[in-house]
């Protein structure tokens, strides 16, 4: 069976994006500019065949990618060509047809659409966003690695993935890796240790 990997950037406070989506506090340029660590997410991106993603960040990601193939002298061209190129699955409830190229559409229960995807013949699954849809794929168990890239930064608010899990979430470390432009790579593994959280959690009770 195929895994499906997360690959995701989340601030100190664990955060995964602003109140509204805003991604400015995501140190992009210096990451792609890092060359250890753009091998690291190369191979990722490289043991995978597949992409998974939310309907509501879709855009914004294929727009960019697709804006930076275009410049083939561009630094990240490589790297992007692989985004641009890499078949894609998107889940949605809304959309009856893809408008993106290379794209397909998941539109039936996640735990059925993603079993299905892992049971198919292939490489592993990656997955980068967005946050709604990464959150009911950890509620669903539906997660076997998690590769978190921490940017030294906290913004106080934002968008999470964990606040609607309704129990403790343990993940297993695997590895922590810090990079030059000051992202540190964290390693996780499922635990399947974890518990319902209390009714009377803070009650004092």
């Amino acid at each position: 069976m195929r895994k499906l990997k997360l690959q995701m950037s989340i601030t100190l406070d664990g955060f995964v994006a602003g109140p509204n989506g805003e991604l400015d506090w995501m140190n992009s340029d210096m990451a792609m500019e890092d060359d250890k660590l753009l091998q690291y997410m190369n191979f990722l991106i490289d043991s995978s065949d597949t992409i998974l993603m939310g309907r509501k960040m879709t855009d914004e990601f294929v727009n960019y990618w697709t804006n930076v193939v275009k410049n083939p002298k561009s630094r990240d061209y490589a790297f992007a060509k692989k985004m641009v190129d890499t078949p894609k699955v998107v889940f949605t409830r809304t959309l009856d047809e893809s408008p993106w190229p290379n794209t397909v559409l998941a539109k039936s229960d996640i735990v059925e659409e993603v079993n299905a995807l892992k049971n198919r013949p292939g490489k592993d699954l990656l997955v980068y966003g967005g946050a709604g849809f990464v959150s009911s794929l950890i509620k669903h168990d539906l997660i076997d690695e998690y590769h978190f890239l921490v940017n030294p930064v906290a913004i106080v608010k934002g968008m999470t993935i964990f606040s609607e899990l309704g129990r403790y979430f343990k993940l297993k470390q695997i590895d922590a890796t810090p990079y030059e432009c000051g992202i540190t790579v964290h390693n996780y593994l499922p635990d399947v240790a974890t518990k319902p959280l209390s009714s009377k959690a803070g009650s004092g009770a």
